[in-house]
Order: structure tokens, then C-alpha cells, then sequence
């Protein structure tokens, strides 16, 4: 098509957002509200300028999808591209998204990265090995990582992540606890070394408060 005469321009039904364009009678493509106010019937368009208009709304339509994809929580640039890329959407399309919602504020993975730390060391303590590899798999720059890691407290990490544990543990012997603590907090990435100390400090608060807490474990199983 070389160029093209538009014949009607249709707010759409399902999203009054949005626009149906006709250009010699038939649909061509769809633009947003704001994009088609600069239309007008019987405008004649070239063919690239319908190559731009089309490619423009692809643009903005993928920043809406992407937009909604944050809107449950923030994510990093590549858990968006990758987001993006399940669309089918071609390449160019996807980068003009990253680039306009990066511009906008909406991507940043130094931002990312200490939300994710933080909502971890909140909800579920992880080592900074387990921290790193998780980072990692979204994407983020090591550089970025070391930053964000380097506030954070390993054995402080640990020890949260032991206190979520204790009302489970509840009523074992002391070697009980001891064995299933240590192995939750491997699980979890802390290192041995890590694991031990944290364990010994919690026990030894334990029988600050309770001298006979773990005797009593043993008394019940008699």
C-alpha cells in the first residue's frame, strides 16, 4: 500500500481507550485515544506513516502488557523481556518497551535487586549464596548484587531464619534440635560455619530463659 485514505475512525467497543482505524474502507490497525486524536477522516496517510503508526502502537501496547506484568509486584528488566518475548512480539517492539518503561521509572534492577533482598530478609532469610543465585536467574548484574549484598548481615540472616523455625521444634531433645535446626538452615544456604554459630546462640538463649527446656523434652518421651 502506498498510501491510504482514512474513512472512519471508531472508538472501540471493548476499550473505549482505543481506537479502530479504517483506511479505504477496511480496518487497518488500531491506535490509542490520545495517538488517533491526531487523525482525522479523510487525512490521506502514506505507507510510512502507516508503518509508524502501526509500529507505535505495538510499542504502547506492549508497555500496557508489561505494565500490568509489574503491577503484582516489581521485576527486573530480563523477567520483562522474557515476559515480553512469550508474547511473540518482535524484537524492536520489545526493546522500545524496556527502553520506555526503563525511562520512565518502571525498570530499574538496582531497585529490583533491594526489593527482592529486602521482601526475602522479611518473609523467607536466605544465605547471600541463595540470594546471589536467585538474583542471578533474573538477570542481574553481579556488580549490582555485590552492592546490594554488601548491607546485609549473613549470620543476622540466618539467626531470622531460625527464629521463624523454633514453633516447629517445639518439645525436641536437644540433639533434635540441633540436627533438623542445622539441616533447615543449609537448606536455606547458610554455610556450615554459619549454621553452627547461630544454632549455639539460640540454644544457649533458650536455656538462659528455661534451663530445663530440652530436659523436658527428654522426660516426655519417657
Amino acid at each position: 500500500m502506498d498510501k491510504g485514505v482514512i474513512t472512519a475512525l471508531e472508538v472501540q467497543k471493548r476499550n473505549k481507550e482505543r481506537v479502530n482505524v479504517f483506511i479505504d474502507g477496511e480496518y487497518a490497525f488500531g491506535l490509542s485515544l490520545m495517538e488517533a486524536a491526531r487523525l482525522k477522516k479523510g487525512q490521506v496517510l502514506s505507507a510510512g506513516e502507516i508503518a509508524r503508526l502501526k509500529g507505535e502502537d505495538a510499542v504502547v501496547q506492549a508497555v500496557e502488557s508489561a505494565a500490568h506484568f509489574l503491577s503484582y509486584r516489581p521485576r527486573s528488566l530480563q523477567e520483562v523481556r522474557r515476559n515480553l518475548k512469550e508474547k511473540e512480539l518482535p524484537p524492536e517492539v520489545t526493546e522500545a518497551a524496556v527502553e520506555r518503561l526503563t525511562a520512565l521509572g518502571y525498570l530499574d534492577d538496582e531497585a529490583f535487586a533491594r526489593y527482592w533482598v529486602q521482601n526475602r530478609a522479611e518473609f523467607k532469610p536466605l544465605s547471600h549464596r541463595a540470594l546471589r543465585q536467585e538474583l542471578r536467574q533474573k538477570g542481574i548484574a553481579d556488580s549490582i548484587i555485590n552492592e546490594v549484598l554488601a548491607g546485609q548481615d549473613e549470620q543476622g540472616l540466618a539467626y531470622e531464619a531460625a527464629q521463624g523455625q523454633l514453633r516447629r521444634l517445639r518439645q525436641k531433645t536437644l540433639r533434635e534440635f540441633k540436627t533438623k535446626m542445622s539441616a533447615f538452615l543449609q537448606r536455606r544456604g547458610f554455610s556450615y560455619s554459619t549454621t553452627q554459630d547461630v544454632v549455639v546462640r539460640i540454644i544457649e538463649e533458650m536455656e538462659a530463659g528455661d534451663p530445663d527446656y530440652f530436659n523436658r523434652a527428654i522426660d516426655n518421651e519417657d
